[in-house]
């Protein structure tokens, strides 16, 4: 079977799903009742899991056979060539906080290329969306990168796990003083698919983190590549959603985002 014939129900779905998940989130945002402990300070809240089983609920109703991978309910037992990966509401600490910047991110992979891509922000009601080769879209019209030529007068944005003792963190702090310096200005914003969008967009002219899970960045990594922007890891290397570094610019300062990030390479 070839399941690319099937990209435009596919996408059509991956909308649907990530707009009524945005809807649950925008609905209960400010009401938050429970609120758990994944570790000792990595959150899920009550709505996480509502929103995550409505999207499941709507993928199976068009394709049960379809596999599922999302954050909270993990991989599914199907086997199929189509993977779906979902994170219900990426931004969950911002959310629990009352802080609007926060976003659901759904995303299908075929045989291990993701080539539908959807983030939504429902308090800005923004959806970002993308197909495989279609170019990228903000709420039906087409996006691009920036055009932005240099480091020093680009916005950035990055993200790092808040756990002063965890892995990574100090590195972390290294690369936002090294980037600060060399930039105009650098954000850390809490949703790490809404940043890839914001660099999609040209909101942001580049993005850098570590430590993320293929939910994460599935949606937003292929919207960023079809509004024409460049991935990489730390070293340049092939862009994986499976990879723990990631990198994406528009093309004109990525040689010089490589280059601050030379130190910290692995």
């Amino acid at each position: 079977m070839d399941f690319r014939k099937d990209l435009n129900q596919i996408y059509s779905v991956c909308l649907e799903a990530t707009r009524t998940a945005g809807k649950i989130l925008k609905d209960s945002y400010g009401e938050v009742k429970t609120i758990d402990f994944k570790g000792s300070i990595d959150i899920v809240t009550d709505v996480d899991k509502k929103a995550e089983d409505e999207i499941i609920k709507i993928i199976k109703s068009h394709f049960p056979e379809h596999t599922i991978l999302a954050e909270e309910s993990g991989l599914s037992d199907k086997h199929s060539k189509v993977k779906w990966i979902i994170d219900p509401l990426d931004g969950t600490t911002n959310f629990s906080h009352g802080y609007k910047c926060f976003s659901v991110s759904v995303a299908v992979e075929i045989e291990g290329e993701v080539v539908v891509g959807a983030v939504f922000d429902p308090m800005a009601d923004e959806l970002f969306s993308a197909q495989k080769d279609k170019d990228a879209f903000l709420n039906g019209e087409k996006i691009n990168v920036s055009e932005v030529k240099t480091l020093k007068h680009s916005l950035l944005c990055t993200g790092f796990y808040y756990n002063v003792e965890g892995k990574n963190f100090a590195e972390n702090i290294e690369m936002f003083k090294a980037f600060s310096k060399r930039a105009q200005a650098v954000r850390r914003d809490g949703s790490a698919a809404l940043d890839l969008c914001y660099v999609a967009c040209g909101r942001f002219e580049a993005f850098w983190e570590m430590d993320l899970k293929a939910w994460d960045i599935a949606a937003g990594s292929l919207i960023v590549k079809e509004a024409g922007g460049r991935l990489s890891d730390y070293s340049g290397n092939v862009f994986s959603i499976y990879k723990e570094e990631v990198l994406v610019s528009n093309e004109k300062i990525f040689s010089e985002m490589l280059e601050v990030l030379k130190p910290f390479r692995s």
